[in-house]
């Protein structure tokens, strides 16, 4: 008989990749925001006490690139700081088997070593630009943490480096860096401009891991991870914004020119996850990043008109 497994935030990048991956192994539930107010506590206990989920994936977030975190600081550390506590109460509630609380690698520290440790976290100070959001994610897994410790649930945390893929937000100015970079650059394209102009230096580096390597890790690690500490998920490699967007430029074919304005913040400047952890376990990355953005710049030159 297969086990309930209940997804959160399973219309979203991440959460619909798990959902393709698990559908032949797991019965799921994976409600939308009509069926399943996370903002309402009352709410989830009453679908938790209908559905009696057996696992539970929290993939269920507000999440953004540099603008949006910081033009609305109060919308992430509040929205996802509802959403959490929401969440792993009711998996408490009802002694859920096992929760996976899906961090970010924003909780480390802007200038902490690199490739970054799990055991960094809260070493020094965080980088402006997603502190908000970073503190809400902290404050998330610390609490996964703290219900572990009080209670003996076996909850996990993972922190998964820069996600990128199919079904990603592709909005000009709410996405992350891959689905910008292809956004700006394949507008440049089409328009045939001779440059495009990108924010920051250029300088900065970065993990990129395509988004169904990511659902493999969680999936991997509901079964065989327990520990109390969190862990990374990450490529175990980095590329500057430069030389990624060279690439973007290539699949896409575009020749024209890259600037940089340097205006604009980089963010972190260096980071890395060190991925030694769930290695040891048996897991590693299957797709490169070029086959990954192959992937998913198709996907978007197809579905670009619906977004």
């Amino acid at each position: 008989m297969k086990r309930k497994l209940l997804i959160l935030g399973g219309n979203g990048m991440l959460g619909s990749s798990i959902l393709r991956l698990a559908k032949n192994h797991y019965e799921i539930e994976a409600p939308n925001r009509e069926k399943l107010d996370l903002f309402d506590k009352n709410k989830i206990l009453n679908f938790f006490k209908k559905e009696r989920p057996f696992y539970v994936i929290n993939c269920a977030a507000k999440v953004g690139g540099i603008y949006a975190n910081t033009n609305f600081p109060a919308d992430f550390i509040y929205e996802n700081l509802l959403i959490q506590n929401n969440v792993i109460y009711a998996c408490h509630s009802f002694k859920i088997k096992k929760l996976v609380f899906i961090g970010s690698s924003c909780i480390y520290p802007r200038n902490c070593k690199q490739p970054i440790k799990e055991k960094y976290l809260l070493s020094s100070a965080l980088e402006e630009t997603n502190e908000y959001y970073s503190v809400a994610k902290i404050a998330g897994l610390k609490m996964i943490e703290a219900f572990n410790k009080q209670y003996r649930h076996n909850f996990i945390s993972i922190m998964p480096t820069n996600i990128y893929g199919i079904k990603d937000n592709f909005d000009n100015k709410n996405s992350h860096v891959i689905p910008g970079l292809i956004t700006k650059i394949h507008n440049g394209f089409k328009k045939k401009k001779s440059f495009v102009k990108l924010w920051g230096s250029g300088k900065a580096l970065r993990d990129f891991l395509y988004v169904d390597d990511v659902a493999t890790a969680i999936l991997f690690l509901m079964k065989n991870y327990n520990q109390n500490q969190p862990i990374n998920v990450g490529s175990g490699k980095e590329i500057t914004i430069k030389h990624l967007s060279k690439l973007i430029s290539e699949i896409i074919g575009y020749k024209g020119r890259i600037i940089f304005d340097h205006s604009y913040p980089d963010g972190t400047p260096r980071k890395i996850l060190d991925i030694n952890k769930i290695k040891e376990l048996g897991w590693k990355p299957t797709i490169s990043l070029k086959d990954g953005l192959k992937k998913t710049i198709e996907w978007y030159i197809i579905n670009k008109k619906k977004l």
